[in-house]
């Protein structure tokens, strides 16, 4: 049975899906039963439209990237344009919702809406927005499950990398009692650049010009962005819920070159660190700077590459690395989930 989906939000990441599933639309099928058609996409500045066919992938594509509008998209004689994008998670024949708006991190808007709305309406969600987990996760949990949806969240930690799927499924069985993660790639890559001899702002000019930071790089440097994340491991891998105001934060913007440089000669590494853990069914969590031994598993983590080490009582430690960011890799964080999602429809009928 067909999958429809509906975008909100058709930017970068949300192209990089609708690409993804193109190309793979034949393997997808042939290997997990799962067959998709895109029926709408509503993008608060490109527009919308909504065809209850099924939208063509290449031609949607090349109108957004020709003229910046999905609106410019020419589809057959049922095509709808102009619906909000709370219209369109009601009112379209879709199924999934993929949820990848620009979301305002400290209220999780308007992405907690849109899911709310489209569990209510019996709609599964896909997103890689941290707001809704981070800031409404039981409720929008219980939501879901209550109306017999799938809830994905996969890229909202790692992007692409399965830092949420892997401990809940391939480490089942282990207690897991502390995290330890580089979750945020702009301040791995700046503190490896002040390894090599830059300064702070040297670093941080140089991770603009290549794209890891923004022209406003607050949320990375101070340690907000990898907050929201730690919040969200609490909540979904140590089942302990947590708001993001509840974990300490402080940003790398005090270090200096020469701290960097002072810590390599005594063997050791300044990395922005994430820790989580659990004490008698509490949790304690913090981001901050840290100056760790060069034999820590985390310490040969350079560049803008993630990291994260689950602290199993069974298996012992386990690394995982990957990239944090990526359109391809945001994008294939989202195809993890609708892969699941299409699992999961198989054994409940959702």
């Amino acid at each position: 049975m067909t999958t429809n989906i509906a975008f909100i939000g058709f930017g970068g990441v949300g192209q990089a899906l609708a690409e993804i599933l193109a190309e793979k639309k034949e393997s997808l099928l042939e290997s997990y039963g799962f067959d998709s058609k895109i029926v709408a996409v509503a993008d608060v500045m490109k527009g919308s439209v909504y065809d209850p066919e099924g939208l063509h992938v290449n031609d949607l594509l090349e109108a957004v990237r020709d003229t910046g509008s999905v609106e410019a998209y020419e589809g057959s004689s049922n095509l709808i344009k102009g619906l909000s994008s709370i219209d369109t998670i009601t009112n379209s024949n879709a199924d999934v919702i993929v949820e990848v708006t620009f979301t305002d991190v400290n209220t999780g808007e308007p992405a907690i809406t849109h899911c709310r709305t489209a569990f209510e309406h019996h709609k599964s969600v896909v997103t890689t927005n941290k707001g809704p987990v981070a800031l409404a996760y039981r409720e929008l949990a219980e939501l879901a499950a209550n109306n017999d949806v799938f809830f994905g969240f996969e890229g909202t930690v790692m992007s692409g990398t399965p830092a949420l799927r892997m401990p809940i499924e391939t480490l089942a069985g282990n207690k897991i009692t502390e995290i330890r993660g580089i979750l945020n790639g702009t301040t791995n890559y700046i503190l490896s650049e002040m390894e090599k001899g830059q300064s702070y702002e040297g670093a941080l000019s140089k991770a603009q010009e290549l794209g890891y930071a923004e022209a406003d790089p607050t949320s990375d440097v101070e340690g907000y962005d990898a907050r929201y994340k730690a919040a969200i491991l609490s909540n979904y891998i140590m089942g302990v819920e947590i708001s993001h105001t509840d974990v300490y934060c402080e940003g790398i913007t005090h270090i200096t070159k020469n701290q960097v440089q002072s810590a390599l000669k005594e063997n050791k590494k300044w990395k922005l660190l994430a820790r989580i853990k659990q004490e008698n069914g509490t949790v304690v969590a913090s981001v901050q700077p840290e100056c760790i031994d060069a034999t820590d598993p985390l310490a040969s983590v350079t560049g803008a590459t993630n990291a994260i080490l689950y602290e199993c009582d069974l298996s012992g430690p386990i690394l995982l690395t990957g990239a944090g960011a990526g359109l391809k890799e945001t994008g294939f964080s989202l195809l993890i989930d609708l892969i699941h999602y299409q699992k999961q429809k198989k054994l409940t009928k959702i």
